[in-house]
């Protein structure tokens, strides 16, 4: 009888432990009595006597990750995609991904303010706050800057927003990235496919204009310098005509004319003026 009363007493303390597990950090909270509340010393790894009305919540303190995403295969198993719109007005969707982890110094603000553990944190207070952060940013750009060249400045936006945020509770928001392509209207896509071909066309040609007239420019800059060479090659015959007479011998062979009344090499040559 008494190795029962043994064990079950064992059994009553095991049962009122709660377990912090490496990588995490405990807030205790007291529910009934004078000191009801939550108390302010962070608790580290191990197991706490958790007494009638007592509750520990675990922050983790590591990196996490997760993804809001309209997969049923993901996240909660339900549509938690982002849809927000463009400074006209359009609608467009996208998943978003968090990575978070919590300052071991502040977990007990951060339960102070939310009430809640990791999870409701994640889908519910951070994930309004970076709605609320893409619905305000993506307002002032147009549909084919934020499906195109300014898709990342706007998630960077939405990132510094939502870490200035929840900085002062003690969430580190680590980074906030897409989780997919940003999803339009088939036709919107199509006018900002087709928009981006005539754009590209519109280069493709410009650079072929571009080397015509560069080709051009050589063709003229070679001619140039060539009438320039002729015309320098002939003023200096002028000023030294024996210089042509010096080639005209270089290149004889030494045969004088068949013909009759032509002219002798070297005897007739006309003075060069």
């Amino acid at each position: 009888m008494r190795n029962i009363v043994v064990i079950a007493a064992a059994a009553a303390m095991v049962s009122a432990c709660s377990q912090v597990k490496p990588g995490h950090v405990g807030v205790r909270v007291d529910n009934f009595g004078s000191n009801a509340g939550v108390e302010s010393t962070t608790l580290g790894v191990g197991y706490y006597f958790t007494g009638l009305g007592q509750q520990i919540f675990e922050y983790p303190i590591y990196t996490q990750s997760y993804t809001w995403t309209a997969s049923p295969h993901e996240g909660r198993g339900v549509n938690e995609e982002f849809t927000f719109q463009d400074a006209q007005g359009l609608s467009m969707a996208a998943d978003v991904g968090i990575s978070f982890s919590v300052d071991p110094a502040k977990a007990a603000i951060l339960f102070q303010k939310y009430r809640t553990d990791m999870d409701g944190i994640i889908t519910g207070p951070v994930r309004n706050e970076v709605r609320d952060s893409l619905t305000q940013l993506s307002a002032t750009y147009p549909v084919d800057q934020i499906a195109g060249p300014r898709k990342a400045e706007l998630i960077a936006k939405a990132e510094a927003r939502t870490r200035a945020f929840f900085a002062p509770f003690g969430l580190n928001v680590e980074r906030l990235y897409w989780g997919s392509n940003i999803r339009l209207p088939d036709q919107v896509r199509g006018q900002i496919e087709q928009k981006i071909a005539n754009e590209q066309g519109t280069l493709a040609a410009e650079a072929q204009v571009a080397t015509v007239k560069a080709q051009a420019q050589q063709r003229v800059a070679q001619a140039q310098g060539e009438a320039e060479a002729l015309s320098v090659q002939g003023s200096a015959l002028r000023a030294n005509p024996e210089v042509l007479r010096l080639k005209a011998i270089e290149k004889w062979d030494g045969k004088l004319p068949q013909v009759s009344g032509g002219a002798t090499p070297f005897v007739n040559l006309n003075e060069i003026k």
